[in-house]
């Protein structure tokens, strides 16, 4: 599948320049730009994953946010997602491997769902444009979502 896709995307690559070679190098000079921005947040988490995966075994990782690690496990995921900041392109492939070394679906679904939805990091700046409530509510709402999209992601894969 992967093949697939470097190989449409080359192909469709090669269709830009062939249409408007200016734009496609722009296109690939700012696409560039944006990867180096990302790269060291990119770098940085997967740096802490690795250490992490390295100094801690499977079982560790399973024990306190694998499957049998029932509610208590999901919580502490929820938690961890609502104040980290993480982009998304970086915590999906993150989520991969914790999954790989005994993560249960569940946890991880709690830990991405907070993640992306909830902001305990970004609240001064949320209420700066929206107000104290209704960052309260968002966050507070988003947060007990997570938790039904747990349940459902557990459901699913199970």
């Amino acid at each position: 599948m992967n093949v697939l896709m470097y190989s449409l995307a080359a192909i469709l690559l090669f269709l830009s320049y062939l249409k408007d070679p200016k734009k496609t190098k722009q296109a690939l000079r700012k696409s560039f730009k944006a990867f180096e921005n990302i790269l060291p947040e990119f770098l940085v988490v997967i740096l802490l994953v690795g250490m992490m995966l390295a100094f801690l075994e499977p079982e560790t990782i399973s024990s306190f946010i694998g499957e049998k690690s029932g509610y208590l496990g999901v919580l502490l995921t929820a938690i961890l997602g609502a104040i980290t900041l993480i982009p998304g392109f970086v915590a999906f492939p993150m989520a991969a491997l914790l999954l790989q070394n005994g993560a249960g679906y569940r946890q991880i679904g709690a830990f991405i769902s907070t993640l992306m939805m909830v902001g305990v990091i970004t609240i001064p700046v949320e209420i700066r444009y929206f107000g104290k409530k209704l960052t309260f509510y968002r966050n507070g709402l988003a947060f007990l979502f997570s938790f039904l999209v747990a349940l459902v992601i557990g459901g699913v894969m199970s």
